[in-house]
């Protein structure tokens, strides 16, 4: 499972809409794998593939329980937000636009149905962490970046050296550790 690398803003493959998997294969079950890891290396709550230069509407998300604390991944293939309710502003970073982070509107929860790892249908009603992740990566599949909903880029908020954060990072052996990660050139995170 290769670490990829991550595209930036100024990439215009990030810009075009992604296609539809015809088939979830041992090919999808390999970019899947890749993108895991390479959301895993970079820190990262979500990932699409487009990140990563490949134009499929794939996309996954890590999020920690609020409430009991655990740690679960959502892998969607071909996902379609099918309901929005409700609005929040929400600050939001990204992979593809390091060092900075920007409040944009965001539905409160979210439906969404598409194909799990394995290919079957599956529906999701959900509201937090995982709703605002969704949406986000949901957004690179057709092209849409966070930084097109700020009224301006001066609305851009640089991540300052110095700042900390809590994170929960995967060790080799497949459990997670509690962090605090110093954002000298990290990427912003989304936060509630």
């Amino acid at each position: 499972m290769p670490i990829r690398p991550i595209l930036t803003y100024e990439n215009p493959r990030l810009r075009m809409k992604s296609v539809k998997v015809k088939k979830v294969d041992a090919t999808i079950q390999h970019l899947i794998d890749d993108m895991v890891e390479t959301m895993h290396a970079n820190e990262g709550r979500g990932l699409a593939a487009p990140q990563i230069g490949v134009l499929l509407r794939v996309i996954v998300a890590e999020y920690q329980d609020e409430e009991s604390d655990e740690l679960h991944q959502t892998v969607l293939v071909n996902p379609e937000v099918l309901q929005k309710e409700g609005q929040w502003m929400a600050d939001e970073g990204c992979l593809s636009i390091p060092g900075y982070w920007g409040t944009v509107p965001r539905a409160v929860r979210v439906t969404v149905k598409g194909k799990d790892r394995r290919g079957k249908d599956v529906r999701l009603n959900t509201d937090g962490q995982l709703a605002h992740i969704l949406q986000h990566e949901i957004d690179h599949l057709d092209g849409t970046l966070y930084i097109d909903y700020l009224k301006s880029l001066d609305d851009l908020q640089k991540v300052e050296p110095g700042t900390r954060s809590v994170r929960r990072r995967r060790r080799d052996d497949g459990t997670y550790e509690t962090v605090v990660v110093e954002e000298s050139d990290a990427i912003a995170q989304p936060t509630e």
